[in-house]
């Protein structure tokens, strides 16, 4: 079942603005989760699975499952359902695993 079919807006949109996915631009409504804008616009997944490549998308909209992890501005391993959608965001599927600590950083302790 498509996801446009499952989520819909309830109210118009007050303001819109663009952000970028997948290289293309996107009019979404302000005022709501990342993961909504897209939900909204009628992308179907934002992720692909590291085992499988299965595709996967939000569904629990309240940052539990991780089925909505996107790279946004370049930073992977976000969670669309808990990021508010601003102006200019420039947004891709999270496709993989991602590497969640940048460079070669080393927890205090992890050596011990």
């Amino acid at each position: 079942m498509p996801a446009d079919s499952l989520f819909r807006a309830l109210v118009p949109a007050q303001k819109n603005l663009q952000i970028e996915f997948e290289g293309a631009s996107l009019s979404v409504p302000a005022g709501v989760s990342l993961a909504s804008a897209l939900l909204l616009s009628g992308i179907t997944h934002t992720r692909e699975s590291a085992v499988s490549g299965r595709p996967g998308a939000p569904y629990c909209m309240m940052g539990v499952c991780f089925e909505c992890l996107v790279e946004v501005d370049g930073q992977a391993n976000c969670q669309a359902c808990l990021l508010p959608v601003r102006a200019g965001m420039r947004v891709r599927r999270q496709r993989g695993a991602r590497e969640f600590l940048a460079g070669d950083h080393v927890e205090a302790g992890a050596d011990e």
